[in-house]
């Protein structure tokens, strides 16, 4: 092992099993103060409670099975992008999105996505496949920004005003903010689009130009190709929106569909910016939780028992169910290694 490689896998080590649980704790602490200050906290916690029972039982179903959908439109994504360099299934390719989930649920900001899901693709493809899939990635960060921006728009005109607003974040600021993300978004809508520009400009780093064949796929995109990625990206991006909405219902988080879905757009981006550690996040989320959606509802255990349950159906059960799978692709590979 090189040295490089036993620093990184140190620094892993340090962020997942010493900062990670820290700051989790350190987070969890301020959620339990903030949920202990509640008023009317028995009644919120018997709401929770009931949610198990009734018509909100349909509602919850509803939020689970939109996580599989969620994920089967991811497939369907990456099964398009990577259609240039190799036909693979619709199964093959769900396989894969949950794989690489599995694999980035231990790594910060969820960089090792696609490290995971290229595995499902033959040994030759996988660097191009690497390559393709930034693809999937820039257009995802072009749909947070976009609708992170509207709904910051939102909430600037129509939710913050003298008795609302986000601590530590002034008007002033969030004004200067929006324009920076404003630019930020142009800039990635220019690159998306003339992918060729953005080759050429890495071109020019020695260590790129020598493994030009890995990304000249990337330059026969069609925009046209590259709108239906887009429109894929947005497509699960709403499936979010619906799932947490009906999850304040079922929750008793009283807010109306607009309010909640500017708030929802402005937490995603606020998630896509802050650099996380898996166990730290479920902490992070819930305290961003609260700064947006308590402007508009006291009911902090709701917002919590949400942020939560988002959290568990759209990341940690699928990271399992992508943990079995990649487990498989192990297993056979290791499997045909021994038989060569």
């Amino acid at each position: 092992m090189s040295k490089q490689s036993a620093l990184n896998k140190q620094l892993k080590i340090f962020l997942n099993y010493f900062l990670g649980p820290i700051l989790f704790i350190w987070l969890s602490f301020s959620i339990y103060q903030q949920i202990k200050a509640q008023e009317n906290l028995q009644d919120s916690w018997m709401m929770i409670r009931s949610s198990f029972s009734g018509s909100r039982v349909l509602k919850l179903l509803i939020v689970f099975m939109l996580v599989f959908i969620n994920y089967a439109l991811e497939a369907i994504k990456w099964r398009m992008i990577q259609s240039s360099i190799q036909k693979i299934s619709f199964w093959k390719a769900f396989k894969a999105v949950l794989s690489g989930h599995a694999v980035a649920f231990n790594s910060i900001n969820r960089i090792g996505d696609t490290a995971g899901r290229v595995l499902f693709l033959d040994e030759g493809n996988r660097l191009k496949g690497i390559a393709l899939s930034f693809v999937g990635s820039m257009s995802l960060i072009i749909v947070h920004l976009v609708f992170g921006l509207l709904g910051m728009i939102y909430m600037r005109f129509n939710i913050l005003d003298a008795t609302h607003h986000v601590e530590g974040l002034s008007l002033f600021w969030m004004n200067g903010l929006m324009s920076i993300l404003t630019i930020g978004l142009l800039v990635f809508i220019l690159l998306f689009f003339r992918l060729s520009w953005l080759i050429r400009l890495l071109e020019k780093i020695p260590f790129v130009a020598q493994y030009r064949f890995v990304v000249e796929h990337m330059e026969s995109l069609h925009w046209q190709f590259l709108t239906k990625i887009l429109f894929f990206s947005a497509i699960r991006y709403v499936v979010f929106i619906v799932q947490y909405c009906l999850l304040f219902q079922v929750f008793d988080v009283n807010l109306n569909f607009f309010d909640a879905a500017a708030l929802v757009m402005v937490m995603f981006l606020a998630l896509t910016i802050i650099p996380s550690i898996t166990l730290a996040e479920l902490g992070i989320r819930g305290n961003i939780s609260i700064q947006l959606f308590g402007l508009l509802s006291h009911n902090t255990l709701g917002i919590i028992a949400t942020a939560v349950g988002i959290w568990i159906m759209n990341l940690v059960i699928p990271a399992i169910i992508g943990g079995i799978f990649l487990l498989g692709v192990r297993f056979f590979n290791s499997m045909i290694k021994e038989q060569t």
